[in-house]
């Protein structure tokens, strides 16, 4: 069965009444269930969870993750090489709408700000660009990671969905992780939300993960855009395709990152407000779910905020982040994707996780750990 067989069994009205027609009772027994199953994890997005319940989910929370993955977190730094983009998305400052001069870094570029980036002790870098592969392809990527991966253990990418040749090809260069947010499961709001350019095909954005699942990289990591429509559904249908994902490929490791929508340039307003009440009732309910999955807290979010929800759930944090190309050696605010709202430096953030008793992980993994003896 693929994952959109499985989204059609669950349809979204029926999902919202779920959610919305949760009762007390109903939110206690999922509370006591030793493992979760998606009806269960249904009834603990209910708007209507008391202060008590929460409390009661958030400790549960906190003690599997400590189980799981004990006191560490792992840092990572987005490294952005491009913001040339063909698609139309209404809510990213990086849309083809909006008029600011356009940058894709050169070789030497890429290389000054690797430099940077393992100086100040990253070894996990993600890759981001806009959409146009005319411009910064599968060629340029390649390209750019031989540059990287001498610089760091890890290289994951965020950029325009590939078949399965894309990345496989992109795995032989070295390359071990995705992350590909389906921005939302409602592909009516979809479809409004990306008008044109290669995002607006759905189903191929909706399926980038299985290809990438069947090309052999070991992290794949998803995800909403919290703001752009219904939050309840979409988180439901986020923890439904992890589900899925880390059924179908069991070797992959999947996390989920639960990005609310940040200002940007077009001056798009989200379409709900998810308040920190909400976000942290749902990443403890993504946690009780899928007690495996790494769970990300990107700089979108304030410090204190990230400060209060390291220990319930959270396995992963970006520091340091830049959201514009070449800002790590130019420091340049302009044609920045987003704004990011936890300024502190990464030596900063390793000094706030030890002072919570955390080990900041700088490097878990290298791909040497897949060479055979002999």
């Amino acid at each position: 069965m693929s994952f959109q067989q499985q989204l059609e069994l669950y349809p979204q009205a029926e999902i919202q009444h779920r959610i919305s027609t949760t009762t007390p009772e109903q939110i206690d027994h999922a509370l006591r269930q030793r493992r979760l199953n998606i009806t269960d994890f249904s009834r603990l997005l209910s708007p209507d969870i008391t202060d008590y319940q929460l409390e009661l989910m958030a400790e549960r929370a906190q003690r599997i993750t400590r189980q799981r993955f004990g006191r560490t977190i792992l840092l990572y730094t987005p490294l952005y090489l491009s913001n040339e983009c063909f698609n139309g998305c209404k809510y990213c400052g990086f849309s083809a709408d909006n008029h600011f001069p356009r940058k894709t870094l050169t070789l030497k570029e890429i290389e000054r700000e690797a430099k940077i980036l393992r100086s100040q002790g990253f070894r996990h870098m993600l890759l981001l660009t806009g959409e146009a592969p005319k411009v910064a392809g599968i060629d340029y990527l390649e390209s750019a990671i031989k540059i990287i991966k001498k610089y760091c253990g890890s290289v994951s990418i965020e950029v325009f969905p590939m078949d399965r040749d894309g990345y496989q090809r992109m795995v032989t260069a070295g390359v071990d992780g995705l992350t590909v947010y389906q921005e939302t499961y409602d592909p009516e709001l979809y479809s409004q939300l990306h008008p044109y350019g290669p995002k607006s095909n759905y189903q191929y954005r909706l399926d980038a993960p299985e290809r990438a699942g069947m090309a052999g990289l070991r992290r794949i990591g998803i995800g909403s855009l919290l703001g752009l429509g219904d939050s309840l559904s979409d988180i439901f249908y986020s923890g439904l395709h992890a589900l899925y994902l880390a059924r179908k490929f069991w070797r992959t490791q999947v996390s989920l990152s639960f990005p609310r929508l940040c200002p940007a340039d077009g001056g798009f307003q989200p379409n709900r407000v998810v308040d920190d009440r909400q976000l942290t009732q749902f990443i403890c309910a993504m946690r009780l779910l899928i007690p495996d999955a790494g769970l990300i807290l990107s700089t979108r979010e304030s410090a204190e905020l990230r400060n209060n929800l390291l220990p319930l759930g959270i396995t992963q944090m970006s520091a340091g982040s830049c959201t514009a190309p070449g800002g790590y050696g130019e420091k340049s605010p302009d044609a920045e994707q987003f704004s990011i709202n936890d300024q502190r430096s990464p030596a900063e953030v390793e000094e706030l996780l030890k002072s919570r008793g955390y080990e900041a992980v700088w490097k878990d993994w290298d791909g040497a750990f897949l060479n055979k003896a002999g």
